[in-house]
């Protein structure tokens, strides 16, 4: 009874230790609307079907010490302190574009979760939602409007 308990063990950690996340990786483009002043700090993040965060995707602007300015975020952030330096890039100027490379796990996809897009400019607004929309088959391979800083956001699936 033993080494079967042992056996079953011993599968069960070499099936988990070997199995990667199912995710594909996204090509990012994000134009900014034309305004004058400093660059735009972005915030990339993934809500669950309540809205909540889940994760950070990714983040441009790479100063820290703006980062309490993207409010809602930056609630979360606090709370579970993960490590963003990997997943950063400098800040948009306005009328300027980037492109960045973000990981979904495929199992978000048409199942309620959103992506949001949240924009903060020094001496000017912060936008919860400058770009926000649940993530199916067709939004991930889409254009969308932003409401704020955000020109428009565009997501190409890399293969």
């Amino acid at each position: 009874m033993i080494k079967k308990i042992t056996s079953l063990l011993v599968f069960v950690f070499v099936i988990t230790a070997f199995t990667t996340t199912n995710s594909t990786k996204y090509k990012c483009m994000i134009q900014m609307k034309n305004y004058s002043g400093e660059g735009a700090y972005i915030v990339v993040s993934l809500l669950n079907p309540k809205g909540e965060y889940v994760k950070t995707l990714y983040v441009q602007g790479d100063d820290e010490e703006w980062y309490h300015d993207i409010t809602e975020w930056w609630n979360f952030q606090g709370k579970v302190h993960a490590q963003i330096d990997a997943i950063t890039g400098a800040t948009i100027s306005g009328g300027n574009r980037a492109i960045s490379h973000i990981n979904i796990e495929n199992d978000k996809i048409d199942k309620g979760y959103k992506i949001r897009f949240e924009t903060a400019v020094e001496d000017k607004e912060y936008f919860k939602d400058d770009v926000e929309f649940e993530l199916t088959s067709e939004t991930v391979k889409s254009k969308i409007e932003g409401k704020g800083f955000i020109r428009y956001i565009r997501m190409i699936p890399q293969k």
